[in-house]
C-alpha cells in the first residue's frame, strides 16, 4: 500500500455527491446577495403566508424569510466547515501519532477520547455561552471546537492501529525513518479518505446544534440563524405553520446535504463508482 493511497481514494471519489450541497450552497448564495436584508423588519407583513415578493412568507416582524434562511445557511455552513476542519487537523495527526507512539500515549489520548465524548457538547456549550454576555459566532465555534477533535482523533486512531503493522510501516521503519515522518508520510495519507468522512458528519452536527442553541436562546446574537426560524415558528404554529416548516426544511436540507458531501470522500462508494 502506498502512502499516496488515501490521497488517490479522494480524487476518484463520487463527485456527484457533492452535488447536493453545491446546491445549497449556489443557491443560498445568489439569494443572499440579492435579497433584502434578513433583519428588515415590516410590522404590517408579520406571519404573512408566501407570496410573489416573499417566496416563503414572512415571520415575526415582517421579516422575509427567503433572506433569513438564505443568510443563516451560509453563515451556518460557513461556521460548520471551519469547525469540523478544526477538529480534522487536530484529530488526526493526534489519534495516528498515539497509535504509532503506543503505550501510555495510546492510552492517554483513548481516554481523553472517551471523556470529551461523554459529556454532550450542547450542554457544554449551554455551560459556556451562560457567561458570555454577548455570544458571537467565534465564540460558538470556539466551544464546538472543545470537542470537534475527539471523534476524528478516535477513528485514525483505531485506523492506525491496523495500519501501523503493514509491510509499508514496517518497511520504513527499517531503513530509519523517524516515527514523526512515518504519521505524517505514510500513515495520514493513507487514512485520509477514511477520516474525511468524518468531515460531513461533524460538520451536520454543527449545524444542528448552532440551530438548537439559538432556539433556546443561547445563539449568536445577531438573529441571523435557522435556530431563529425555528423559533419563530413554533410560537406561531397555528397561525401561521409555514414559519416552522421553512426552518425545518432549511435544517434538514442543510444538514443532509453536509452529510452527502462527506460520503463523498468514502473509498468504498469510490470502488463502486469506478466499477459502474
Amino acid at each position: 500500500m502506498s502512502g499516496l493511497a488515501g490521497l488517490a481514494a479522494l480524487r476518484r471519489g463520487p463527485s456527484l455527491r457533492v452535488l447536493p450541497l453545491a446546491t445549497v450552497l449556489g443557491v443560498a448564495t445568489l439569494v443572499a446577495a440579492g435579497a433584502r436584508s434578513p433583519v428588515r423588519l415590516e410590522p404590517e407583513l408579520s406571519w404573512s403566508a408566501p407570496s410573489w415578493a416573499h417566496p416563503l412568507g414572512c415571520g415575526e416582524g415582517g421579516v422575509d424569510l427567503l433572506a433569513l434562511v438564505a443568510h443563516a445557511s451560509l453563515r451556518a455552513v460557513l461556521l460548520a466547515v471551519c469547525v469540523a476542519l478544526v477538529g480534522f487537523v487536530i484529530g488526526c495527526p493526534l489519534g495516528a501519532a498515539a497509535a504509532v507512539a503506543r503505550g501510555r500515549l495510546e492510552r492517554a489520548v483513548a481516554r481523553a477520547c472517551d471523556l470529551v465524548q461523554a459529556f454532550p457538547t450542547f450542554l457544554l456549550a449551554l455551560v459556556v455561552l451562560s457567561a458570555v454576555r454577548s455570544p458571537s459566532r467565534l465564540d460558538l465555534g470556539f466551544v464546538f471546537a472543545l470537542t470537534a477533535w475527539a471523534p476524528f482523533a478516535r477513528l485514525a486512531l483505531a485506523q492506525t492501529r491496523v495500519l501501523r503493522d503493514q509491510a509499508f510501516v514496517e518497511a520504513a521503519r527499517a531503513i530509519g525513518v523517524t516515527p514523526a515522518r512515518v504519521v505524517v508520510r505514510h500513515l495520514v495519507p493513507n487514512l485520509l479518505g477514511i477520516v474525511a468522512v468524518q468531515l460531513g458528519a461533524a460538520a451536520a452536527a454543527v449545524v444542528v446544534s448552532e440551530a438548537a442553541l439559538s432556539f433556546v436562546g443561547f445563539g449568536a446574537r445577531d438573529g441571523v440563524s435557522l435556530g431563529v426560524v425555528l423559533d419563530q415558528g413554533v410560537s406561531a404554529m397555528l397561525r401561521a405553520p409555514h414559519v416552522l416548516l421553512v426552518g425545518a426544511a432549511a435544517v434538514f436540507v442543510t444538514s443532509v446535504s453536509l452529510m452527502a458531501a462527506g460520503r463523498a470522500f468514502d473509498p468504498t462508494f469510490a470502488r463502486k463508482a469506478r466499477r459502474n
